[in-house]
């Protein structure tokens, strides 16, 4: 009798994975290599084909464009999670027994004190929300914040924004959109500097905050201009909304001294300790307390 061969069962076909998959579309686009591709990668095809096979260019630059799009989603697919989300609120109190509204028996309603302007704490905006420090308990972050290039521009004789936050190493233009001119300088010493007198957009008028700290920006000729940069030394800060609200987002999971600033009010510092996922919430009250008293 013949002896019988056991029957191996064939394994179930295994899905590629984001990274096989963006592999394989590099290959269909005309790449004889087994790593990931690059842009001078793309240019070389591109120019071999231009010059060799001008009937396939077409192809090849859908091709590309469908192999750079795949790339790109295996690339973040294999990105480990960012962390989780601080949110929450800040507002504004004044000092208590400062409330007089003008009435009758208040000095406020006389003819000398009326127009004196008083300060709006419920108006209050351009809260900034920060990590401070760090403690032991955490790990190392996973979404460094790439260094760009921002702007504060002039208009109507304003800087707009008025506070900007930015990573240290960033480079701030400040476009002129007036018809007069401006000079845009600063003396604080995380970073001084003088953009001389200038009208429309000239490509120099660039500056890079490569050190920590409050820089208050000014105007040599209009009163009224004045805007703050705060450099931060990490990416973990937010402004606050038109409703006050705030969010900072991918924070690496552990225990954070987390400040809340205005530039009218001392700062309040609270430890939070953030999740590997989900929120934790933390809302701040600014007002004039805990400072020396003389």
């Amino acid at each position: 009798m013949p002896t019988m061969k056991p029957i191996i069962p064939t394994p179930p076909l295994k899905a590629p994975t984001a990274g096989e998959a963006a592999l394989a579309a590099w290959r269909q686009a005309g790449f004889r290599v087994s790593r990931w591709p690059t842009l001078a990668d793309f240019r070389s095809q591109s120019g071999h084909l231009r010059q060799h096979r001008p009937g396939q260019r077409g192809r090849f630059s859908l091709l590309r464009g469908a192999a750079l799009i795949t790339v790109l989603a295996g690339q973040l697919a294999l990105q480990p999670a960012c962390g989780g989300t601080i949110t929450g609120t800040v507002h504004a109190e004044g000092r208590p027994g400062t409330e007089g509204g003008g009435g009758s028996d208040d000095a406020y309603g006389s003819r000398k004190y009326k127009f004196v302007q008083r300060v709006d704490y419920a108006a209050m905006h351009d809260f900034v929300v920060s990590i401070e420090g760090v403690t032991a308990t955490n790990t190392a972050g996973t979404n460094v914040m790439r260094v760009t290039t921002t702007k504060v521009a002039q208009q109507g004789a304003v800087f707009s924004p008025h506070i900007l936050p930015v990573l240290a190493g960033t480079t701030v233009e400040w476009p002129n959109n007036d018809d007069i001119y401006h000079n845009v300088f600063s003396d604080s010493d995380a970073k001084p500097f003088d953009l001389g007198l200038y009208k429309n957009n000239p490509p120099d008028k660039r500056v890079t905050f490569d050190k920590t700290g409050k820089v208050d920006v000014f105007c040599s000729i209009h009163a009224d201009m004045h805007c703050i940069v705060l450099v931060m030394p990490n990416p973990y800060f937010a402004v606050t909304d038109k409703d006050n609200h705030y969010r900072i987002q991918n924070v690496p999971p552990g225990t954070y001294k987390l400040k809340a600033w205005h530039e009218r009010l001392p700062a309040e510092v609270q430890e939070i300790t953030v999740p590997a996922e989900g929120e934790a919430k933390a809302d701040f009250t600014l007002t004039i307390k805990n400072l020396p008293q003389i």
